[in-house]
C-alpha cells in the first residue's frame, strides 16, 4: 500500500462529518491493506508511530525539500525509513537524522509531505479515530464490531487484531482472551463539570480519589510480575517497590488497575513530573529508588486465580479486589447507594474537596452496575479535576500544516517578569476552532514583528486565555516550568498585557 493512500484518507476523514462515512473510508482501507500492512495503517492514521519518537528536531521538519511528482513511497518503507532515523546514535546524529529526514521527504509528494509532518510533529493525532476503526475493520470482514472491539481489549493492539482477521478471517477472534503477562488496553474516562454533575448522570456510584500519578497494570502469574504502562509499555525493571507490593498480594494470579506515585515525608503528592521522571528513568534504578520511591495504588482487578472479571459490575469486582490487595494500597474510595439523597450529595462534595486539600488530581466517580470496557472512554466512568485557567500573552506563532495550512496555528506563550518582559511557559495548538484560528491569523499579521519560514514573532499585545491541567518542570523554559495539557479557551481583547498573568502568577498553581 502506498503512502499516498493513508495520506488521502486521513484527509478524507477529516472532511466528512458522518459516522457512517468515516467507517466506510476505513473499512476501504483495511480490505485494500494487506495483513502484514495493516498495523501500520492503524497506527498511522490514528496519528501515532512505532518507534514512538525518532529525534528529529522541529526545524529539520520545517525545512523544505522539492516534492516528488509521482507517488511511489510504500507504508513499509516509510516505517523502515523511520526505524533507521530513530536508531541513529553519537556523535553528529541531529544532521545525520535530518540527512535521512530529507531522503525521506524528497521521495513524498506534496500531501505525503504534510502527512508526515503532522505525524512526526504530533499534530495528527487521532484518539477518536481507534473507535471508528473497530467499527471500520468488523465492516471490511462482515463481523460484529462487539466481537472486535473484545477481542482488541483483549489483545491490547487494534493493529494485532487486524493482521489476525485479515490473515485468518473472523475465526481468529476466538483466541483473543484476557491473558496474564498480555496487556489490557485501559478503561478512560470522559469528564465532568464537577462531582455532583457526575453523580446526578450516573446515579448509584463510587466518587474515588483521582491520583496525580502514572496510570499502571500490574500482572501477577505465581512469582512473575509485570508492570506495565497505559500505552502498554513495559516498565517491569524500573519499579522493583511494584514487583515487591505484587509479589505479596494474596493472589497467585491477578491482573490489576492503578496508579504509580511519588510521595513526600507527610504522605502528599510529589509533583507530577517527579513522579514521571522517575517512571521513565531506566539507569542505576536502586538508586532511583533510593532516592525516590514510589507508592502503588489499585482501583480495579480485572483478573483473579484464572477468573476473568471484566464483564462484573463495579461493586463486585471491588469487592475481589479487597480480598487481594490490602486497604493502605488501595486507592480511597466513597460508595453512594442513594446520590440523590442530600446527605449523600454532601458527602460526595466534601470526599472531593478532601481529596484535593490532599494534593491529588481530582476523583474518579464512577457506576457501580458498570464492567470495565478496556480501552474506551466510557460514560460510566467521568474524571472530575478542577481545571485552571491563565491570561498569557501571545509571543509568536507558527504556521499550521494539513487543515491549517495557510493559518498561524502553534502559539508561543508568555507571562509578565517583573520588569514588564514576558518569559514563554510553552505552546500550544490545542482548542483552536476554524473560526478562531482564522481571526488569530488575521490579527497575529497584523502585529508581526518579523516572519520567518516557520511562522511569526509579534507584538506582545494579544492576551488569550489558557486552561491547564497544571505545570511541569522544564529545563527548556526560563522559568523552569511549562504548561501540562494547555488548550486556547478564549481571546480577552477586553485585557490588555499589563494585565496578564505574571510568572508569580503562573508559579502559585505549583504551590
Amino acid at each position: 500500500m502506498l503512502l499516498a493512500d493513508i495520506a488521502r484518507t486521513s484527509r478524507e476523514i477529516t472532511i466528512v462529518s458522518s459516522r457512517k462515512e468515516k467507517v466506510a473510508l476505513l473499512a476501504r482501507m483495511f480490505r485494500a491493506a494487506s495483513p502484514d500492512e495493516v498495523p501500520l495503517v492503524v497506527t498511522y492514521l490514528a496519528g501515532r508511530l512505532p518507534q514512538r519518537r525518532t529525534g528529529v528536531g522541529f526545524s529539520a521538519l520545517t525545512e523544505r525539500h522539492p516534492p516528488a511528482s509521482e507517488a511511489h513511497l510504500t507504508v513499509p518503507e516509510v516505517d523502515e525509513s523511520l526505524e533507521r532515523i530513530a536508531a541513529v546514535r553519537g556523535k553528529g546524529a541531529q544532521a545525520e537524522r535530518a540527512r535521512q529526514l530529507g531522503v525521506l521527504m524528497s521521495a513524498a509528494t506534496e500531501e505525503e509531505q504534510h502527512f508526515l509532518f503532522r505525524l512526526l510533529t504530533g499534530e495528527l493525532r487521532q484518539g477518536a479515530l481507534d473507535a471508528f476503526a473497530v467499527e471500520g475493520l468488523a465492516e471490511a470482514v462482515e463481523v460484529p464490531a462487539a466481537d472486535v472491539r473484545r477481542a482488541v481489549m483483549f489483545g491490547g493492539s487494534l493493529g494485532a487484531v487486524a493482521h489476525a482477521l485479515l490473515a485468518e478471517g473472523p475465526a481468529a477472534l476466538d483466541r483473543f482472551e484476557l491473558r496474564t503477562g498480555r496487556p489490557v488496553l485501559p478503561m478512560l474516562a470522559q469528564s465532568a463539570k464537577d462531582v455532583l454533575e457526575a453523580v446526578e448522570k450516573l446515579g448509584p456510584c463510587v466518587v474515588e480519589e483521582k491520583l496525580d500519578g502514572i496510570r499502571v497494570q500490574v500482572h501477577k502469574d505465581g512469582e512473575r510480575v509485570t508492570v506495565y504502562t497505559r500505552t502498554l509499555d513495559d516498565i517491569t525493571g524500573r519499579l522493583p517497590e511494584l514487583v515487591q507490593a505484587a509479589g505479596a498480594l494474596r493472589a497467585q494470579q491477578a491482573v490489576l488497575d492503578g496508579e504509580v506515585i511519588a510521595l513526600d515525608e507527610r504522605g502528599r503528592p510529589r509533583p507530577f513530573q517527579e513522579t514521571s521522571q522517575r517512571v521513565g528513568s531506566q539507569l542505576d534504578v536502586p538508586t532511583a529508588r533510593a532516592t525516590l520511591p514510589v507508592t502503588p495504588r489499585f482501583f480495579d482487578l480485572l483478573s483473579v486465580d484464572g477468573r476473568t472479571l471484566v464483564d462484573l459490575p463495579v461493586r463486585e469486582r471491588h469487592e475481589a479486589l479487597a480480598q487481594v490487595v490490602p486497604e493502605e494500597l488501595r486507592v480511597r474510595r466513597l460508595e453512594l447507594d442513594a446520590p440523590g439523597s442530600a446527605e449523600q450529595r454532601t458527602a460526595a462534595e466534601e470526599f472531593a474537596r478532601e481529596v484535593l486539600e490532599q494534593g491529588q488530581e481530582g476523583v474518579m466517580v464512577k457506576a457501580l452496575d458498570s464492567a470495565y470496557s478496556a480501552g474506551r472512554r466510557g460514560a460510566s466512568w467521568l474524571k472530575v479535576k478542577p481545571v485552571h485557567t491563565l491570561d498569557l500573552v501571545v509571543l509568536a506563532a507558527e504556521w499550521g500544516h494539513g487543515r491549517r495550512t495557510g493559518t498561524l496555528s502553534n502559539l508561543h506563550l508568555g507571562a509578565r517578569r517583573p520588569d514588564g518582559g514576558f518569559v514563554m511557559l510553552g505552546k500550544t495548538f490545542k482548542g483552536l476552532t476554524d473560526k478562531l484560528l482564522a481571526w488569530q491569523t488575521e490579527h497575529l499579521r497584523e502585529i508581526a514583528v518579523s516572519e520567518h519560514s516557520w511562522g511569526v514573532s509579534v507584538r506582545p499585545e494579544l492576551v488569550v486565555e489558557i486552561a491547564v491541567d497544571g505545570l511541569q518542570r522544564s529545563t527548556r523554559y526560563p522559568a523552569g516550568v511549562t504548561l501540562r495539557f494547555a488548550r486556547v479557551v478564549r481571546y480577552r481583547t477586553d485585557k490588555r498585557a499589563e494585565e496578564a498573568d505574571t510568572v508569580d502568577d503562573v508559579l502559585a498553581l505549583r504551590r
